[in-house]
Parts: structure tokens; sequence; C-alpha cells
């Protein structure tokens, strides 16, 4: 290919990208990711933030990792400050997929207490597959703070990272479990529980949870 047929060829793909059709973005972003092109690596992060389907935005992601880590991490480094959430919560998203620890440093705790939930879930993924050997115990001290937040996806996706952390978040979790706040004793109780059986299921976890409290109140009144 010539060097004039290869930038007609990302011309083209520039284009699709934004059409407004979601199966000619789809079937764009799958060419890049066959064919990786350098030069459309910041399109495709700029995509992530604005693309609504979310079939094209896992896409984004598989083709963003099929391009040299150097290339791609330091800009998706740099979406984590965009004020828009869906920028920080793909470029999460996609670091975790990289895998690549470099970029361990831009966790911070603002996006693991991120406001918006898709942002601090995606974090809280992210930084359970990028936290180096001897830093787990401080980001599930981190993660805790969290422990009571949101409805059942978010609190899924929390207990799935602490269980993800292994046994350093036990004395956490023993600590959360004596909380004043009803919803943080439960979380925490439910996340030991899956911890200990992750085969039983969040629900049932959950369930088991609201009975242990139950009790311990009980207890206490006595």
């Amino acid at each position: 290919m010539t060097t004039q047929e290869g930038d007609t060829n990302t011309v083209r793909v520039l284009h699709a990208l934004e059409d407004g059709d979601s199966s000619v973005r789809l079937k764009a972003v799958l060419a890049v990711g066959t064919a990786p092109d350098q030069r459309l690596v910041g399109k495709l992060i700029e995509r992530c933030a604005v693309e609504p389907d979310f079939y094209v935005r896992d896409m984004l992601t598989w083709a963003l990792t099929r391009h040299p880590s150097s290339v791609t991490v330091p800009k998706l480094v740099d979406e984590l400050r965009s004020e828009r959430a869906q920028a920080r919560s793909q470029a999460l998203h996609t670091l975790s997929k990289i895998g690549d620890q470099s970029a361990w440093p831009a966790i911070t705790r603002a996006l693991l207490t991120d406001t918006d939930d898709e942002v601090a879930r995606s974090a809280w993924r992210a930084a359970v597959v990028l936290v180096p050997d001897g830093e787990e115990s401080e980001l599930a001290g981190v993660l805790a703070t969290q422990l009571g937040r949101g409805e059942r996806e978010t609190q899924l996706s929390l207990s799935r990272a602490l269980a993800g952390l292994g046994e350093v978040i036990k004395p956490i979790l023993r600590e959360a479990m004596t909380s004043r706040d009803e919803r943080v004793r439960r979380h925490a109780i439910a996340t030991e529980r899956l911890l200990r059986d992750p085969d039983a299921g969040f629900e049932f976890a959950i369930e088991e949870a609201k009975r242990v409290a139950v009790l311990g109140a009980a207890g206490q009144e006595e």
C-alpha cells in the first residue's frame, strides 16, 4: 500500500468512526484493531468518551489493546483527568485490559472514590489488576471506604474487587463489620462470605449478611 493509499484509508476510517450507524462504526473499529495504525490511537480514545453503543465501546477497547502500550497508556492516563465521566470510565476499563503497571500511579484515590458509580467501578477493577506487589493492603483500605455505597451492581463490583485482593482484606472487613452504618456492616459481611465461598453468589451473601446483622443487633439489645 502506498503512502497516499494509506492516508486515504485513514481518512475513510476517521469518517466511519463518526457515522450515525453503529454497525458502520463497529466495522471501522474492527478494521483498526485488525490492522493497527498508531495514527488512529488518539481518535479511538477520543471516540471512547462519546460512543453511545456498548458493543462499539467494547470494540474500541479491544482495538486499543492491539496497539503498543507505550503509545496507548500515556494517552489513556491523560484521559483520566477528563471532566467527562464516560471518558474516565472507559480509559480505566481499557487500562485494566492492557494491564501495564506503569499506569498504576494514575489510579488515584479521587478516581477510586469518584462520585460517578461507573467511573468508580472501573477504577476498582483497574486498581486490582494494576496494583504492585506489597501495596494491596493500602488499596484495600481505600476500597473499604466505599463499603455500603450504591445499589446491588455497585456493591457487587466492590466486593469482587476486594475479594480479588485476597487475604489482606480480612482485617479490614472485620473492622467494617463493627461499623455503626448498617449498610457498611452488611456489605462487609457479604464480601467476607464471597471471599470465603466465591461459588455461593452475591445474592446469597447479601441475604446471609442481613441475617447476621439482625442477629447481631438482637444480641446487642440483650
